[in-house]
């Protein structure tokens, strides 16, 4: 590996290891409070977490003479895309929260296992849910349905900044996704981002313990000055 490999994976690595729910607390520290995707849920539960770089789908509303069966075969189309990205990214489609018509159904998400994309998220549907299940793919939506795209959606291009879930979302910004929903981290923040939820994970961690200990909530969360000097005396092995 590249040394840029090797920190990219690093950074994977470590945000596997954190929830999206610290993420979005961590990301508030810093001024950042609109990152998580409306209407991403799991569509089959039990999905492991899941991290890695945006690659963006960006659909419109449908017009007749464009969204058709034969625009499937467009240069510009969903199946163009997919041979476009790349192993481990997280393909984020913008669909505009339509909720009638299945952006993607089983043949594709088959081809995007082929190619290693690591999930879906999308704030639309996907349709042949059980085919779709059945791929292995992570899927993050808002649900199933039977309908095709073309019933309700023009696809319209990719890798371009798109809006999923009411989140703006650039091509290689990363993505962390758990039971939780889907959650972005600005490309230009990621690396402050993982150092600072690995610790606020660990102090977390701590408190639980003493919350299980019995001690009472307040001046424990958050701490005082008391506690978290208690904290660091734990992080220092004292």
């Amino acid at each position: 590996m590249t040394p840029e490999t090797d920190t990219e994976q690093s950074l994977t690595d470590t945000l596997r290891g954190v929830t999206t729910a610290t993420l979005t607390t961590v990301l508030l520290k810093k001024g950042l409070r609109n990152v998580w995707m409306r209407g991403t849920v799991p569509l089959t539960p039990g999905q492991p977490r899941i991290v890695g770089r945006a690659f963006t789908l960006r659909f419109v509303p449908a017009r007749e003479d464009l969204a058709t069966p034969a625009s499937w075969s467009s240069p510009i189309s969903t199946r163009a895309a997919i041979e476009a990205m790349p192993a481990g990214c997280v393909c984020v489609a913008d669909a505009m929260g339509v909720t009638d018509a299945g952006i993607f159904g089983d043949i594709l998400c088959a081809r995007m296992v082929k190619r290693s994309v690591a999930a879906l998220v999308t704030d639309g549907v996907v349709r042949d849910a059980e085919g779709v299940r059945g791929t292995g793919l992570p899927v993050w939506c808002s649900g199933v349905a039977a309908p095709p795209s073309v019933a309700g959606l023009t696809f319209v291009n990719w890798q371009e900044p798109v809006g999923c879930g009411g989140v703006a979302v650039f091509p290689g910004d990363m993505v962390v996704i758990d039971e939780d929903g889907a959650v972005l981290i600005p490309a230009d923040l990621v690396a402050a981002v993982a150092e600072e939820a690995v610790e606020q994970e660990r102090l977390e961690g701590w408190i639980m313990s003493q919350v299980e200990a019995g001690v009472p909530l307040p001046g424990l969360y958050p701490a005082n000055a008391e506690n978290k000097a208690r904290y660091e005396a734990f992080k220092a092995g004292k």
